[in-house]
């Protein structure tokens, strides 16, 4: 675990080192090329910043027009004789959505129910196993300027319900 954690820390400076040196030997300019790099990531976070509001919008008001709990009440008896707990339903609806949201329900699952549970644990490999779908779309996709995104939609969605229910065979059979 040491051996890891060192190697994290040094990975990405010397990441860094590494390619400026390339570019010195190529004599590429990589400074004046970070800071034109830097420009157009700013201008990609404004011409994102719509697709952000419209999402965030979105999700808000899924959440207080109740009908979270309501698909939440729908669809619980299926997936509690599936072996998944209710408590990780809001979790599983929310990170193809939100890797924050999902990330602060987690944490909020791990402090209730503690980190070596089997609501923690399968919580924990829910949320590696899933990726934020939507957020992914709306922000690539809207910055190349996509708009047709129904393949990829369903796609992201049916990795992300793959992700779920490996997660919940990984955790029902080895803890």
């Amino acid at each position: 675990m040491a051996f890891i954690s060192a190697v994290s820390m040094w990975l990405v400076p010397v990441l860094i080192a590494v390619i400026l040196f390339y570019g010195s030997l190529k004599r590429v300019a990589s400074y004046e090329l970070f800071v034109e790099g830097g420009k157009e990531g700013f201008q990609l976070a404004v011409s994102i910043m719509p697709f952000l509001v419209g999402m965030l919008t979105a999700i808000g008001v899924f959440r207080a027009s109740g009908a979270m709990d309501a698909l939440i009440n729908t669809i619980k008896p299926v997936l509690s004789a599936a072996g998944m707990p209710s408590e990780l339903v809001p979790m599983a609806l929310l990170r193809p959505i939100s890797g924050t949201g999902a990330l602060a329900l987690m944490t909020d699952l791990i402090q209730t129910h503690g980190a070596d549970s089997f609501i923690g644990r399968l919580a924990s490999i829910m949320q590696g196993t899933t990726d934020t779908t939507f957020y992914v779309i709306t922000v690539y996709f809207g910055a190349v300027g996509i708009r047709r995104i129904g393949d990829a939609l369903k796609v992201g969605l049916l990795a992300d319900a793959v992700g779920i229910i490996c997660a919940v065979w990984i955790a029902s059979m080895a803890f």
